[in-house]
């Protein structure tokens, strides 16, 4: 039994994305498997050296660089949203596998839940 975390908000202006980080960490620490999957403006979480500084908040690029060391099994991003968002593989943050079909990425897990 896995689960899946789509994320799908932009990184800030809302905690729902911290929040789905929370919940992965805390299932992949308790040796559930689990994985997350960036799809539209969720796909700026994986964007290499952001700097929200100006905006009062951390860069979100630390907290996914620990999802290994937390066990988490997977960081999917949706290649159509890393498109829209010009984001290319050398733009994103180390160890995110691309994604071309999301329902076979949906459908490979047994619990699936959105972020927000």
């Amino acid at each position: 039994m896995s689960t899946l975390i789509i994320v799908d908000q932009p990184p800030y202006g809302t905690w729902a994305g911290r929040e789905a980080l929370d919940m992965v960490f805390s299932l992949a620490a308790f040796d559930q498997p689990a994985a997350l999957l960036f799809t539209g403006a969720g796909v700026n979480w994986l964007r290499k050296q952001q700097a929200p500084d100006a905006i009062g908040q951390k860069s979100v690029e630390k907290n996914l660089s620990a999802a290994p060391m937390f066990g988490v099994e997977e960081i999917l991003a949706d290649t159509a949203s890393c498109e829209r968002f010009g984001l290319g593989p050398e733009q994103l943050v180390s160890g995110v596998t691309l994604a071309e079909n999301l329902q076979d990425v949906m459908n490979a897990h047994s619990n699936v839940a959105f972020a927000g």
